[in-house]
């Protein structure tokens, strides 16, 4: 007889396979260009600091801007269709680079269009292939395929820049950008091969058709209004909120506070990554034991109190509890985020998982820019001791701000067993 998991396993779904695999080439891509990008505008035009810092800019910004029309666009058209046409953009956008650089007509200019573009496009892309998976998987299937994905998105975090930084030695910050574009192509090439077709979607009167703007508010209203829905978004939100934090003011902490080498920061920072891989690893068997929607509170409950050691790190052997603290904390939040996207997965309706996904990134991201700018108002380190400082305030803050939510999150989750059998939704795999 064939074991309950073994049937469900995407290990043997084709179609998966091939969105995986593709997206996780992707992935790699897309870390040497976040390498490659700015190195190309210091080395290769002499760019200052501050049109360094407006790249960057333009590069994020496509969250805030464009993230809540692109969900009712998503909704309306055919995800996997979008997806490629996005791929073979960015194919074109990214290569733009190197072939103006071979030319010798690179500019500034081109670089903030490039990154500009290229953000938006990745926004389309990310919000239809999120809508896009519930088409491929069963339901019992999204908790396994969404860890997958998450692991692969931690992996690429982790080898990524390295082979980013290979690249740039090997052929320049404008040849690696070469890489990324042909992880585009690899992409649109497996997104065509699968041959799942979605559901075809009625055709609706053009007097009768819904406003981009009522749809955008649809979507809005429907997260605000699921209990649970409303409390995995001020979750993710205030994750990504204090992660930002921690990655901003963690590099300040480790070497003004407690004068580490800028090799041992990037080691210490990259632990986190660890930790996300782990957790998209563990994922799946953690919700198979003791339920998806329980283990969503639990990882941010009892699982993530090692991140209470991050302000708690001093000078030597002690450095190491900011280690420690950050896997802990980026084990956590993956495990619990794999949960709350599954549960978003097969409890919204297929017609609106485009802008309710929309809405929750849109909101996590404003949150992120709002750490960003708290970052930079924030006074510089003390050198008094490492606990007097700005950045181990913010990881004692960061642990106080979640614990509100975990609150939330947990008893929105407790509440759920509550509720009669036929309003339950439940994404146990």
């Amino acid at each position: 007889m064939v074991d309950a998991g073994e049937r469900s396993s995407v290990w043997r779904h084709r179609e998966f396979l091939l969105l995986w695999g593709g997206q996780t080439v992707s992935e790699m891509g897309s870390h040497v260009t976040v390498l490659a990008l700015p190195l190309v505008a210091l080395v290769l035009l002499d760019a200052s600091a501050f049109q360094v810092g407006l790249l960057a800019a333009a590069e994020t910004s496509a969250y805030l801007l464009v993230a809540l029309p692109t969900g009712a666009i998503v909704d309306r058209v055919a995800k996997r269709r979008l997806m490629i046409w996005c791929n073979l953009a960015l194919l074109l956008v990214i290569g733009s680079v190197p072939l103006a650089h071979a030319v010798e007509a690179l500019t500034l200019a081109q670089l903030y269009a490039v990154a500009s573009v290229s953000s938006v496009l990745s926004v389309f892309f990310t919000v239809a292939y999120q809508s896009y998976l519930p088409v491929l998987l069963d339901r019992d299937q999204l908790m396994d395929g969404n860890s997958k994905l998450a692991a692969s998105q931690s992996v690429a975090q982790i080898a990524g820049p390295g082979a980013g930084a290979g690249l740039v030695t090997l052929v320049g910050p404008a040849g690696a950008m070469t890489v990324d574009a042909l992880s585009f192509a690899v992409s649109a090439g497996s997104l065509t091969a699968i041959r799942t077709r979605e559901p075809r979607r009625p055709r609706s009167e053009p007097d009768r058709r819904p406003t981009l703007r009522s749809q955008i508010r649809e979507g809005l209203t429907y997260v605000t209004r699921d209990p649970i829905l409303r409390n995995s978004v001020a979750f993710n939100g205030t994750a990504n909120f204090f992660v930002i934090m921690v990655e901003t003011l963690g590099p300040l902490f480790l070497i003004r506070t407690l004068h580490l080498r800028p090799g041992m920061v990037g080691l210490l920072l990259a632990l986190g990554a660890v930790g996300g891989v782990a957790g998209g690893v563990a994922a799946q068997y953690l919700a198979r034991k003791v339920g998806s929607a329980r283990i969503s509170w639990i990882a941010m409950t009892v699982l993530s109190l090692p991140g209470l050691l991050i302000p708690l790190a001093g000078p030597g052997w002690w450095v190491l509890l900011f280690g420690i603290g950050w896997i802990s904390w980026t084990f956590s939040s993956t495990v619990a985020g794999v949960s709350l996207t599954s549960y978003r997965q097969a409890a919204c309706p297929p017609d609106m998982l485009g802008r309710v996904s929309a809405a929750a990134r849109w909101i996590t991201w404003a949150l992120c820019r709002w750490a960003v700018w708290s970052a930079a108002r924030s006074p510089p380190p003390s050198a008094s001791g490492p606990r007097c400082g700005s950045p181990s305030q913010a990881a004692v803050v960061r642990d106080c701000g979640c614990s509100s939510h975990r609150c939330a999150v947990c008893g929105t989750s407790l509440s759920e067993s509550s509720r009669p059998p036929s309003e339950c939704r439940d994404t146990t795999a």
